[in-house]
Parts: C-alpha cells; sequence; structure tokens
C-alpha cells in the first residue's frame, strides 16, 4: 500500500510540473514603452542550469502599493488640456487594474516646492485660535485633482506633509530657510524668494519655535486640515510630521532638530491624530543617518503613535539599517529622486535601480514625485524635475515619460496583500550583472510577477526557477521586463 502511495505522489508531481502556468509578459525599451510579448516566448524546460531562483519560501515583506504625489503644478499642467484627456490621464493612472493602478497616494499641508506659489492655510500672526484657517486655495487646486482622481478609485488613500508651518510659527517668520540663488536652481528673475541675512537658518536648527502654545497650534493646524478636507469627501489616512526635517532649502522648508520632532510627535500631534482615528508615520528622513528615526522610534510616547516611517533621497542608506532594528515597521519611500526634467532613458533606468533599492530594503508603499509637469519641469522655485506625465502647453498634447512605464511595471502587476519574494542565483555573474536588481513578488491569487532588468547592450537568455516551474526567456538589450506567471 506504501509503494503505491509513493508511485502515486510522485506520478502526480510529474503531472503538476508539465502543467505550464498562464503567461503574461511586457517590455520596455527606449525604443518601445509598452510592448507585450508573445507568451510563446517563455519557454519551459526541464534540467538546466539555473541562473536566477525565486525562493518561494522566503517571504519578506507585504506590499500596500504605489502611487504618487498630488501638487499644484501637477494640476495646473493638467488643465492645459481638453476634459477628454484628462479623464483618460486619471482613467489610465488610478482605475483599478486598467493602467498604473496607483492606490497609495501623497499630497503636501499648505505649498511645497511645486505650488504655485508660498502660502500656507493660516498667516495671521499670533492667531493661535486658528480663527482664519482656510483651504480656498486647495479648492482651486489640490481638492479638484484628488477629486478626480477618486472618481476613478474611491478607495484611492492618501497621507499628507507639511514642507512648513505657517510662518509666523517660525522663528524667521519665512517659508524658506536660504537664499534663492543661481546655481542648481534656474534664474527666476531679481528679488528670489526674499529672505533676509537674518532670517536663514542652517540644518540641525530649530526653526519651529519651541514652545507650548506653539506646538499645540501646530498639533490642532493639522487637526484642522483633516477636518477641512473631510469635509470636501477626502479622508487623510496617515500624516508626517514634516518634508525633509534636515535640510534647509530655498523653498518652503522647515529644519528640526530630531528631539524636537520627537516631542512633537510624542506630546501633541500623535495624541491629536489619535483622536481624529489618523495615523502618524515618521518622517520624512532624506538623510543616511538611522540615528535620527530611533529618537521618536525608541521614545516611549511617541512609539505608541507612529505606525510607520517615511524614507527618500539619502533615506535609501539608512532605511535598511531601520528594517533590520524594527522589521515589523512598515516603511514608506516618500519621494522618487526627481531627475532633470528631461525624462529620458537615463533617467527612467536610474528610477528602476531605485525602486529595487527600497523594495529590497522592506518598503511596503513606494511612491512617486511629480504627477504631470509642463515640459522641462520647471517649479515655482526654478528647480526642474521629472514627472509621470508631460504637458505640452503651446499643442495641449501629452504624453507619458519613460519612468511612467517603469513605475507601471510594478505597480500595474504587484497588487495589494502581495509579499514580496527572495531571489537567488547569479545576478551578477554569468551576466555580468546585467541581471541585477531583479524582484519577485507573490500576488494573493498565487500568481508571480517578476521584474527584469536586462542592462546589457546584448539580449540576454537566463534560465529562472520558480517553484516548480523553469524557463527560459530573451530579454532584449536595454530593457525592463515584467513576466507575470498565473
Amino acid at each position: 500500500m506504501k509503494k503505491i502511495l509513493f508511485y502515486f505522489v510522485v506520478l502526480f508531481a510529474l503531472v503538476s510540473c508539465d502543467k505550464k502556468p498562464a503567461v503574461e509578459w511586457v517590455t520596455t525599451t527606449p525604443d518601445s514603452v509598452w510592448e507585450l510579448q508573445s507568451a510563446d516566448s517563455v519557454v519551459f524546460v526541464n534540467n538546466a542550469v539555473v541562473d536566477l531562483e525565486v525562493c518561494i519560501n522566503t517571504v519578506q515583506q507585504t506590499i500596500d502599493g504605489f502611487g504618487t504625489c498630488f501638487n499644484e503644478l501637477g494640476w495646473t499642467s493638467l488643465s492645459f488640456l481638453n476634459e477628454s484627456d484628462r479623464k483618460d490621464i486619471f482613467k489610465e493612472l488610478f482605475e483599478p487594474n486598467t493602467g498604473g493602478n496607483l492606490r497609495i497616494c501623497r499630497m503636501p499641508v499648505g505649498a511645497n516646492d511645486f505650488s504655485r506659489d508660498w502660502y500656507s492655510y493660516d498667516e495671521t500672526e499670533g492667531d493661535f485660535e486658528l480663527k482664519d484657517f482656510s483651504i480656498d486655495n486647495d479648492k482651486e487646486t489640490l481638492i479638484p485633482f484628488i477629486q478626480a482622481a477618486l472618481k476613478y478609485n474611491p478607495e484611492l488613500k492618501i497621507w499628507a506633509s507639511p514642507w512648513s508651518p505657517p510662518s509666523w510659527l517660525k522663528d524667521n517668520k519665512h517659508y524658506a530657510c536660504q537664499p534663492l540663488e543661481v546655481g542648481f536652481f534656474h534664474s527666476i528673475g531679481e528679488g528670489g524668494n526674499g529672505i533676509r541675512p537674518d532670517q536663514i537658518r542652517h540644518e540641525e536648527y530649530n526653526m519651529f519655535i519651541q514652545e507650548d502654545t506653539y506646538f499645540k497650534t501646530y498639533a490642532n493646524y493639522f487637526a484642522k486640515f483633516i477636518e477641512a478636507y473631510r469635509e470636501n469627501g477626502i479622508n487623510i489616512f496617515m500624516v508626517m510630521p514634516q518634508n525633509e526635517f534636515n535640510s534647509c532649502q530655498p523653498f518652503p522648508s522647515c529644519t528640526w532638530q530630531a528631539s524636537a520632532l520627537n516631542k512633537f510627535i510624542g506630546e501633541y500631534l500623535g495624541p491629536k491624530m489619535k483622536e481624529l482615528g489618523v495615523e502618524v508615520a515618521f518622517g520624512t528622513m532624506e538623510r543616511p543617518t538611522s540615528a535620527l528615526a530611533d529618537t521618536s522610534l525608541l521614545d516611549a510616547k511617541s512609539s505608541r503613535y507612529l505606525t510607520g516611517a517615511g524614507f527618500q533621497w539619502a533615506g535609501k542608506h539608512a532605511i535598511g539599517d531601520i528594517h533590520r532594528k524594527y522589521p515589523n515597521l512598515k516603511l514608506y519611500q516618500t519621494e522618487q529622486e526627481c531627475g532633470n526634467g528631461k525624462n529620458d532613458w537615463r533617467g527612467a533606468s536610474y528610477s528602476y535601480d531605485l525602486m529595487a533599492l527600497f523594495l529590497n530594503n522592506g518598503v511596503s508603499v513606494y511612491d512617486y514625485w511629480n504627477t504631470s509637469l509642463k515640459d522641462g519641469g520647471m517649479s515655482r522655485w526654478g528647480w526642474t524635475q521629472n514627472s509621470l506625465v508631460t504637458v505640452d502647453t503651446t499643442h495641449n498634447t501629452y504624453k507619458y515619460t519613460y519612468e511612467y512605464y517603469v513605475l507601471k511595471h510594478a505597480s500595474h502587476y504587484i497588487l495589494s496583500g502581495a509579499k514580496k519574494l527572495a531571489v537567488g542565483g547569479a545576478t551578477g555573474g554569468s551576466f555580468g550583472g546585467a541581471l541585477e536588481n531583479t524582484l519577485a513578488f507573490r500576488n494573493t491569487d498565487g500568481s508571480y510577477v517578476l521584474l527584469l532588468r536586462n542592462k546589457a547592450k546584448e539580449s540576454v537568455k537566463p534560465v529562472i526557477k520558480v517553484g516548480a516551474y523553469t524557463f527560459s526567456s530573451v530579454l532584449k538589450p536595454n530593457s525592463i521586463n515584467t513576466i507575470v506567471l498565473r
């Protein structure tokens, strides 16, 4: 009886291995942005030397989703297009299972570096009761922007962070931290940002006034923001207390010492957001020093309120350490590095590697930065950046950029609840590093998603093992590929 059972198990395994999964494969190259490949191009093999193996039993973080940021220049650029084109863009970006499938997005609290100009929700000096609080500015831009996205995905999740508090809550009484000088930024004409020499500050300086009344007012400012947006049908599920709290910028910004930010989180912001049922995450952190985040994550008061932590730019060099120290902490990549306004293939290739770096270091949410910009991507403060969509304001036309398709490779196929899986094998060996940063995921429906970038100038044909399946495929030179096994 045991021998019969043994032969049955072996026969079942052989039949199972012979059954081929359904395959979907899409490729992006400099010449073809979204090319569906024939499923027959994926050849299932037996007894072959494996170059890459998806370690299906080495399960890493759960993926919540991918997203972008709503900012004012995104909306004003899209406003040059006719209504039909705008609807097509929102459908492509936000409708579930259609295109980009974006579902967890960011927005600013007040002005950011891609606003039309500086503003806050209350610039009345000494208005500690916030009687003059108003989001009227946002009703012209951010609110219709987000509402347009919600029409295609009512379950879209939004989180928010300020770039600067109202200027009168800061000791320099100015929205910026340093002067706007010709150099890294393009000239915007005479006058710059109007900051005086006595208002200039520096990193590791507390620009926010460290007094109880100011802390309480600022926590209430967050609360009024949450409530005002709810009145407009927009639910903010989470806030982070400060964008890039170490960076002294010529656009809206505010530097904090880590200890001061911790005090604000633990004693003021955390309790106030808990009253409203809003999550708080530490961030956004843009420095490579994990100890800056430890200040709050290890604090008895603040840690009670923190459900996650957000990293961007040089924060990518700290996130791995944070993931090791706090393996159960939800991690966010909060702002993909923004490029140079050229939206070229070189920038897109870098964006793929950046996405891989963050996903390989534990992030559950990955957010792009500019959704849409005019051609050239110029900000109010003279910084040129990349975007998912560019708008030609002369002809009132638009196009999706390479970086959109890089994001779509992940966001379209990796669904909420997917598990990231480890990848082993000769990623830097057999192909000279051409296939480094291969990523693998298992969706909740059991499908496997592989992201492969061939950096080489010639085609490569790796043999890949995923569970019971071993297959090979020819990856085009200089290409980004997603292969799905269902």
